[in-house]
């Protein structure tokens, strides 16, 4: 593990804490046998992403948020880490049907989220992704989890809003700045269809499913007046 801490330091160095997430998930990519790593934060009724490898890590990440399905949500409602061996068949495959399906035909086939934070207190997950099914040994858990221990670190480090001036996820502000615009569809969804917000909020991904996109990228065009949410 001290290679692993090594590592890890070299690559932060004066970086940042909010860039501490996605230089992390690169460093997954080298520091184990995955191909993308992202990191995403429990926020507005959802997994927000906040730093990825690549575009299909990014994408994954997405497609758990939209569906409200898969081991990254699974990790955070339990708090404890979630590895899903084999998405191509078997226990995991059942599991989370829709998201392995996605995942498979995006070249992933094995999918491994550890939780954020400590004890029964969930930030959010690093997500690795993995080419092909097998298990994630046990010096290989090991060193997510220090990376996953890392990315907590700096997320605790971020200025938070202080008590009573402002939403209880402000301190996301700026990090999942391009996420902002799913709490103002929420509220335009509860509005114009008068349900509350988890309701609106399984609106607007039941919406974003059935058209093949993102529950962000529907968001974005809600704000937009480019959509208008009729019930699914």
């Amino acid at each position: 593990m001290q290679r692993v801490a090594e590592a890890i330091a070299e690559r932060l160095r004066g970086v940042p804490s909010r860039d501490v997430p996605a230089r992390l998930c690169g460093l997954a990519v080298e520091l184990l046998p995955v191909v993308g790593a992202s990191v995403s934060l429990c926020g507005w009724g959802l997994p927000l992403r906040v730093g990825a490898s690549d575009a299909v890590a990014a994408g994954l990440a997405e497609t758990q948020a939209t569906l409200g399905d898969g081991p990254c949500v699974s990790a955070v409602h339990r708090c404890v880490p979630v590895l899903a061996r084999d998405l191509t068949a078997g226990r995991d495959a059942r599991r989370w049907p829709v998201f392995a399906q996605q995942a498979t035909a995006a070249g992933v086939r094995a999918a491994y989220s550890i939780p954020l934070g400590s004890g029964t207190v969930c930030l959010g997950t690093l997500d690795l992704y993995g080419a092909e099914p097998g298990e994630l040994f046990d010096a290989d858990l090991r060193t997510a989890r220090l990376l996953a221990a890392m990315v907590t670190l700096a997320l605790v480090a971020l200025p938070r809003a202080p008590e009573g001036t402002g939403p209880r996820t402000a301190w996301l502000n700026g990090l999942a700045a391009d996420h902002d615009e799913i709490p103002q569809a929420v509220g335009m969804i509860m509005v114009q269809l008068r349900v509350a917000p988890d309701e609106a909020l399984d609106l607007l991904r039941a919406h974003a499913f059935a058209c093949g996109r993102t529950a962000l990228e529907v968001a974005h065009d809600m704000v937009r007046r480019r959509t208008c949410l009729d019930r699914v």
